[in-house]
Parts: C-alpha cells; structure tokens; sequence
C-alpha cells in the first residue's frame, strides 16, 4: 500500500488535474485514506482507476458510516484494491445532513419549535424505479459510481437503505434488504432502539 509520501504523491498528481478535490490524506489503521470533495468524487475514482501507474480497478466494498454528532454528519467509503500489487486505497466523502440545514433558526426553543429536534430523523423518501422521489432533498446525497465500478449497485442500495443516502444516477436506488415500507434508516446513530421486552418468569403475565 502507499505509504505518506507516496500518498501524497498520489494527491498531488490528482489536483493537477483535478484541482480542489483531495481535502485531507491519513493513514486509519494502517490504511492510507483520501478524504475528497463529495463533488468531484467520481472524477478521483475515475482518475485512480485509469491513469497510468495507478490501476485501483477493483471496488471491493462502499459502505456508509454516521460520525453523529459531528458535522458534517455522514461518509461513503470506497475500498479501492490494486490486484496487480495487491495495494489498498481507501477514498472518503463526508456529506452534510440536509435536515439540520433545512431546519433554519427558529426563535424561542434555542433555534426549534417545541418538541423538535436537529437530531429527529427525516421522514423516510422512498425512491422509485430509475428516480428518487423530489422530496429527497432532505437526505444527503452523492454521485452514484456504478458506470465505474458496476458491483457498487447493490451496495449503494445497501447504504441507501440502512443509511437514507441518496445515490444520483443509481439504476435503480430501492431498499435491498429492508421492506419498502419500512420506515426509517436503522444504521443512523439517532435511529430509536426497539425490540420486545424479553420475558423472564418475574415479569411473565399468568394466564392461567
């Protein structure tokens, strides 16, 4: 894998050609990470597939992660692998959480209306077939890379699906493992926990 000075080596030749768009470079646990602008991601993916010298053309997992209560709130994280070199990259875009935004200040309750929360889940968008509901501008959202790495469509949807996500461009962005009726994003760190209560013979009802 890069080590620093070849990590920045990498982010150098990508902001000659694609200026702006590595903010930050570091290793997570061993790992050399870029940390881009969610704008110009599939340019970097692009740019780390094809160009000489660097050939990341294996998208071995994107997945989603909540950094709640930080700001801005989500990542994307793509685990990119030179097989030839057997060399792992790892690109990451952290989005902002529309719904705080779109919240707006509100005199009295400390910028909220009674009862509201910045921290309240938006209502769940329900994307369609080949398009996503107008509606889902209360969701954070990104370039879909499935023209690039075909695999990612089933896991885009996966983060979708846990994470409310939006992937602009998907084929087809429905939930995958939850029903589409299902409300909610249960991997978000402010999802409620349920369940049902577990009976033990203290609290069990006697029917008899």
């Amino acid at each position: 894998m890069p080590d620093a000075p070849g990590l920045e080596l990498i982010r150098g030749e990508i902001e000659q050609d694609h200026p702006g768009a590595v903010l930050d470079t570091g290793f997570d646990r061993g790992q050399p990470a870029l940390a881009v602008d969610p704008a110009q991601v599939l340019a970097v993916l692009a740019w780390l597939r094809d160009a000489p010298g660097q050939g990341y053309r294996f998208l071995s997992s994107l997945h989603a992660a909540d950094y709640l209560p930080a700001e801005p709130r989500f990542a994307v994280h793509y685990e990119l692998l030179n097989r030839d070199r057997v060399e792992r990259l790892r690109v990451k875009a952290l989005l902002a959480d529309p719904a705080v935004a779109a919240a707006g200040p509100v005199a009295g309750e400390g910028g909220l209306r009674a009862g509201e929360s910045v921290l309240d889940p938006p209502p769940p968008r329900h994307p369609r077939s080949n398009g996503v509901e107008e509606q889902s501008d209360l969701l954070p959202g990104i370039d879909s890379c499935v023209e690039l790495f075909p695999t990612a469509e089933f896991q885009e949807r996966e983060a979708y699906d846990f994470f409310g996500i939006v992937f602009r461009g998907h084929p087809d962005l429905t939930r995958i493992l939850l029903p589409d009726d299902y409300v909610g994003w249960p991997q978000r760190r402010d999802f409620p926990v349920g369940g049902e209560p577990v009976l033990f013979t203290h609290n069990e009802r006697n029917h008899g």
